[in-house]
């Protein structure tokens, strides 16, 4: 209950802050007098959010497509030999900024929302997959030899057993991810994609501190929701919350 109410009110606390941004321009003009425009005007604030939103998920999305399939293919007899290599190449790309995958990516693709989206889900894969392995590795034995003994097939015994007891790790992997992403969307506008680091990049090239500001607040918030949605989501899939 606890956990549901904050969540509710950073919920409430990011929409008054999208709604009251742009009637916030004699408060700017308080704060910064020497600037002749004070408010991001270029794009509305909520629009920006959800398409920042948007790339985040979509991202995150594909990411967990890629990382959870890749942890089950590995944890099965079939696949197990090539776990290490597994994690040796998602250690790679993890090591390699954002930054730098997207300028690789923009003379190969173009500007726009989709090297954004191609570094974003690279740079989820790790957290997102070490979470899946962890959570399978995590699912006790008994349970196996239990579904086993009632003729549960390894197909049934996946989706009723090892999903629903590794989900709390994997929410947490994804949570992970799209917290992390979330504030590293913002970069993408240095490419062109419509992210509420559009107010950050023009403030950072005009010196317009103001700029800055009102892109980082919606940002730090938005990161503020989605882990604490998230973080009551692996709660309530805990099977202790059902017993």
């Amino acid at each position: 209950m606890r956990r549901r109410a904050g969540l509710i009110l950073s919920a409430l606390a990011l929409a008054a802050l999208l709604l009251g941004l742009p009637l916030s321009a004699p408060l700017f003009h308080y704060w910064f007098p020497e600037l002749d425009r004070p408010l991001y005007l270029q794009d509305g604030f909520g629009e920006l959010l959800l398409s920042h939103l948007a790339i985040v998920a979509l991202s995150v999305g594909a990411a967990a497509l890629l990382g959870i399939g890749a942890a089950l293919w590995t944890s099965r007899p079939a696949g197990r030999d090539f776990r290490p290599s597994l994690e040796t190449l998602l250690s790679i790309a993890q090591s390699f900024p954002p930054v730098a995958v997207l300028a690789l990516t923009v003379p190969l693709i173009g500007f726009g929302a989709t090297p954004a989206l191609a570094a974003l889900a690279l740079y989820s894969l790790l957290p997102i997959t070490h979470a899946a392995l962890a959570g399978l590795a995590s699912v006790p034995e008994d349970a196996r030899e239990t579904a086993r003994g009632i003729g549960m097939s390894p197909r049934q015994m996946l989706w009723r057993v090892e999903l629903p007891l590794a989900a709390p790790v994997i929410v947490a992997g994804v949570r992970t991810a799209m917290v992390i992403n979330i504030g590293t969307a913002a970069l993408a506008s240095t490419v062109g994609a419509r992210t509420l680091g559009l107010p950050i990049i023009v403030g950072l090239s005009g010196f317009n501190t103001a700029y800055v500001i009102q892109g980082a607040l919606p940002v730090a918030l938005l990161a503020i929701v989605v882990d604490q949605a998230f973080q009551w989501l692996g709660e309530w899939l805990t099977p202790q919350r059902h017993t």
